[in-house]
């Protein structure tokens, strides 16, 4: 089972990932951030990476994508809010960049 990240898992986690660009949802326990790329064959390329990882964690992420652009948000329903799964998914998204 899934649990919600604790304070110290926040506060040893979320303060890289908040330097790297992404930020707090306003309203839910849920990280977010917007990439953007080149062009739209490396925004997909980057999707695809990103949904193969998701689909081996059985963790999905809600996003949406327009030409170079990739919004994407992390949350974990089962627990309420954000867990490790979407700290590990941010930061994988982060390193292959």
């Amino acid at each position: 089972m899934v649990t919600q990240l604790t304070s110290t898992e926040r506060d040893e986690h979320l303060p890289s990932l908040l330097e790297a660009g992404w930020k707090m949802v306003d309203g839910r326990d849920a990280i977010t951030k917007t990439f953007t790329f080149s062009d739209f064959s490396e925004a997909f390329g980057f999707m695809s990476r990103t949904a193969l990882k998701a689909e081996e964690k059985c963790h999905h992420p809600e996003w949406f994508n327009v030409w170079n652009r990739v919004e994407v948000t992390w949350s974990t329903h089962d627990a309420g809010g954000l867990s490790m799964l979407d700290v590990e998914l941010a930061k994988w998204m982060e390193s292959i960049l």
